[in-house]
């Protein structure tokens, strides 16, 4: 895992098994969540949002950043979630990546996929 450095995300690996909303144009890339309301308003969506997948670990939770592990079901491997809150833009970055491995089936994506739909409302 990659730690978040001063606001802004570890770049994504060559591999396959990790999406950003800072990765460049591309099979990587994911447009990062809008938001509105407050920094506090959007972390206890995104909160509740992340607490509705199963094998879900939050690990670290900051005012305006969210680090949770998930494990697959089968083999336990374990992938990394981090999201940022930028109140400036009010947008959230995040980057969700595998730990091991090369291709996750496109797992990170679905899961990011997910995730803006339960944070946006749109189940």
């Amino acid at each position: 895992m990659t730690k978040n450095t001063a606001g802004r995300l570890a770049p994504c690996p060559k591999t396959p098994n990790c999406v950003s909303t800072l990765a460049p144009p591309g099979k990587q890339h994911m447009d990062p969540i809008p938001y509105k309301g407050s920094v506090e308003q959007a972390r206890q969506r995104l909160l509740s949002a992340l607490r509705g997948f199963e094998r879900v670990t939050l690990v670290e939770e900051g005012p305006d950043y969210l680090h949770a592990e998930f494990r697959s079901r089968l083999f336990r491997f374990v992938d990394d979630v981090e999201l940022v809150v930028d109140d400036q833009t009010k947008l959230i970055h995040f980057r969700s990546a595998s730990r091991i491995g090369r291709s996750d089936f496109g797992v990170n994506r679905q899961r990011m996929e997910k995730l803006r739909r339960d944070f946006l409302g749109q189940r």
